[in-house]
């Protein structure tokens, strides 16, 4: 991506290194010990005393070899189950990249961020609307994300309309993500029979079973939970497949406030984590070492519409809230955060992402996921906003990073000698050698004086990002992989294997 303002090719090569960007989250602490011990234990309590309906057999014969039962047609959870997946489930679960430089650790304090939502449109600059999204649409939308560094993982943000049948819809999915991406990749998959595909297509570009077990670049968002307390049939079959297959899951659950969880924000998280917890739980009973991640997507809803609100203060406490129960139990854990009912890349996008992507990070979540591009309440994704969101993200993780404070840093020396002589800090050596290791310099932002802006296009930040996306859907292709079966799969499903002529 150009970068303006550059001065020389010295200063050419100090930009073109990154700052240090590991984020430290769960640094904002909107519960103290005793709110978060009665939300946890009453998330619990739910899973032990309430229960789940609408079990299916597979989940009822594992709850109950652990010590569950069934009482009047709902599932009782033993609470020593719970306790101890809590307790002794993975501290820190490895989502590997194709390429070990995208390597997660997800858990502790570790904060990434990433795509997803699932969305059926995407935004048509040309035309200036939304319109049903394709395969082609996802392979571009992982192209992108590849090529863009504060975007760690993809989790797939757009619906192949285009693929009709089931297999190949989830196939297919699979394939352009990991083909478009070298980034860790998230996908679903509708049935178990359909695991097992998605497994082979990664056993085959790992180089083998054992490979991708040890390295394992994609895992699967599981749904497996319909508010209120009842159990989705075919995602806990498609989580058991999972976990036999080695692939890590993520346990999420969609609760919206008001309307299918309590109306207080308590109720809401305590019910969203006892339903995350039921599939963390039936992970952990399957093969105490399976990676299972926990996803608790406590939702506003606008008590006046009905529809939701992503990107509302009430949404960010939420989350953040989620986020700190999981951290106080230590366990890896994903929200979504920057799902913004704008429909552009405008004012009220800009606001509404920075607000939750930043409250969750500092509440402690370790993947935040729809953080970049999704637009319309998830239910579009905007390639110029991918762009524009990298710089937001870029920043907020560059603010999440603590401070080094040494003798050095505090710099009385150089204070002492600047105010002797130059009276500025602009030519000091130390200060040219910090221009890139301390500061990240914004790709699409603006920071021109009014004068240069004046002699500009004068285009907005969303426009800038939308020309940038552009240029690098044309020309961006990576080449990760095995060239055979990259060629292969590119070919079976139609996709660009590089730029048209």
């Amino acid at each position: 991506m150009a970068r303006r303002g550059r001065k020389s090719a010295g200063i050419d090569q100090v930009l073109d290194v990154l700052p240090d960007l590991t984020a430290t989250g769960g640094r904002w602490a909107p519960l103290d010990e005793n709110k978060i011990t009665m939300i946890g234990e009453s998330a619990i309590e739910i899973l032990t005393t309430i229960g789940v309906s609408e079990a299916p057999n597979n989940l009822v014969k594992v709850i109950q070899k652990a010590g569950g039962k069934v009482v009047r047609d709902r599932l009782i959870y033993p609470q020593d189950l719970i306790e101890r997946a809590i307790r002794d489930g993975p501290d820190t679960i490895l989502l590997a990249g194709q390429s070990p430089k995208h390597d997660l650790k997800v858990g502790g304090t570790a904060a990434y961020t990433g795509t997803g939502g699932a969305a059926p449109n995407v935004f048509d600059e040309e035309k200036g609307e939304y319109r049903p999204s394709t395969l082609a649409d996802l392979y571009a939308a992982a192209r992108l994300a590849d090529s863009l560094p504060h975007i760690h993982f993809f989790s797939r943000s757009l619906v192949a309309r285009d693929v009709e049948d089931p297999l190949d819809f989830d196939l297919a999915t699979a394939a352009a993500s990991l083909l478009g991406t070298s980034k860790h990749v998230m996908v679903q998959a509708a049935k178990p029979t359909h695991v097992h595909e998605i497994a082979s297509l990664c056993y085959e570009l790992a180089g083998g079973e054992d490979q991708f077990r040890a390295r394992p670049f994609l895992s699967l968002n599981i749904n497996h939970a319909v508010p209120p307390l009842r159990m989705h049939v075919e995602s806990i079959q498609v989580m058991e497949a999972a976990v036999r297959a080695g692939i890590p899951v993520h346990c999420n659950v969609f609760g919206q406030l008001g309307a299918s969880s309590p109306v207080t924000l308590a109720g809401s998280v305590a019910q969203t984590l006892a339903e995350t917890l039921a599939g963390i739980a039936f992970v952990h009973a399957l093969d105490p070492q399976a990676s299972g991640i926990a996803g608790p997507r406590p939702m506003i809803t606008d008590l006046r519409t009905g529809g939701m609100a992503g990107g509302a203060g009430e949404q960010a406490m939420a989350t953040g809230m989620a986020a700190q129960v999981l951290g106080h139990w230590n366990m890896p854990c994903s929200v979504i955060a920057g799902a913004t009912d704008s429909k552009l890349a405008d004012f009220q996008a800009g606001y509404e992402k920075t607000l939750t992507v930043q409250s969750a990070l500092q509440a402690g979540a370790n993947l935040i996921t729809q953080a970049a591009g999704a637009q319309a309440g998830l239910m579009g994704v905007d390639y110029g906003a991918m762009v524009a969101d990298n710089d937001m993200l870029g920043a907020i993780l560059r603010g999440n990073v603590l401070p080094e404070v040494s003798d050095e840093t505090l710099g009385l020396k150089a204070i002492s000698e600047v105010v002797a002589g130059e009276g500025h800090f602009l030519g000091r050596p130390e200060t040219y050698a910090r221009m890139r290791s301390d500061f990240l310099y914004p790709d699409i932002a603006d920071r021109s004086p009014i004068g240069e802006w004046e002699n500009t296009d004068r285009f907005d930040m969303g426009q800038r990002a939308s020309i940038v996306a552009r240029g690098v859907l044309k020309n961006y292709f990576p080449s990760h992989g095995p060239e055979d079966i990259r060629a292969h799969y590119l070919q079976r499903f139609g996709l660009l294997q590089g730029p048209a002529n």
